[in-house]
């Protein structure tokens, strides 16, 4: 992640655009981390491991499909058929991870007011 500068820069132009960058990259980890809780749900339902008449998790694993499916749906249309795996949230993630990069490596510099 890219240094921030100190509070002295704070104060004239970089704090609430510092603020706003610090969001997006935790909105982009906590979406990174429900895709993978997503995608372990899933398997411990198809493994049997879990119970999916229990209560509990079918509205964890309700409340993970509604948050999740919207973003891999397009994903999926897109690939062909690997014969029952499922990767879209693999390349979802490669997407959002790059996504992070650009923002913090590309454009915060440059919104920070602290390009090369």
């Amino acid at each position: 992640m890219l240094p921030l500068p100190s509070r002295a820069f704070c104060y004239t132009i970089g704090c609430p655009m510092r603020a706003l960058l610090w969001l997006i990259n935790t909105l982009i980890t906590i979406y990174i981390w429900l895709l993978i809780g997503q995608a372990v749900l899933s398997w411990l339902l198809a493994f049997g491991v879990i119970n999916r008449y229990n209560r509990t998790v079918s509205v964890i694993g309700d409340f993970l499909y509604r948050v999740t499916e919207p973003a891999l749906r397009p994903i999926r249309s897109m690939l062909p058929n690997f014969g029952g795996v499922d990767i879209s949230p693999v390349i979802l993630i490669l997407i959002l991870y790059f996504v992070r990069i650009l923002i913090d490596e590309d454009l915060a510099p440059f919104l920070l007011g602290i390009a090369p």
